[in-house]
């Protein structure tokens, strides 16, 4: 029997709110469930469920997840609003209000790093940025 699976987030008593949230964001997004123990949604096809869980556990970059952008205006646009509250790391990464890690990354970074005459230069360009510059990885 072949059954979805999908990830459960737990929050102490925010998932409706990180849900509209998430949703607030992504285009493609909507809230499908909506009890008060769980909240389930989708991101572009993808099911999510937010559980309030209470206090008991956090989040922590051991989990993320990766949005791929074609555009800088994408990356600007999913680093702005998932940061707001949040904190930036490194390497396109970001912890958003609610502590859940992201890592928001241009497509065209896996194409130029499979090129073994640019791949060192192009790690050297981005283990400098926090949010990912498209332009200066295409230079490197």
């Amino acid at each position: 029997m072949n059954r979805t699976i999908y990830p459960c987030l737990w929050f102490n008593g925010q998932a409706k709110e990180a849900a509209a949230f998430y949703c607030s964001i992504f285009k493609n997004a909507k809230i499908t469930v909506d009890t008060p123990m769980v909240v389930r949604f989708e991101i572009n096809g993808t099911q999510f469920m937010g559980l309030n869980g209470g206090p008991n556990f956090k989040f922590n970059e051991s989990v993320s997840f990766v949005v791929e952008c074609e555009t800088q205006e994408e990356i600007d646009h999913y680093w702005d609003k998932l940061t707001e509250g949040g904190a930036e790391s490194m390497c396109g990464w970001l912890k958003d209000r609610y502590g859940v890690s992201w890592q928001i990354v241009p497509t065209v970074l896996a194409k130029l790093m499979g090129d073994p005459e640019r791949a060192g230069r192009v790690m050297q360009a981005f283990m400098k940025m926090k949010k990912f510059d498209i332009a200066t990885l295409e230079q490197a």
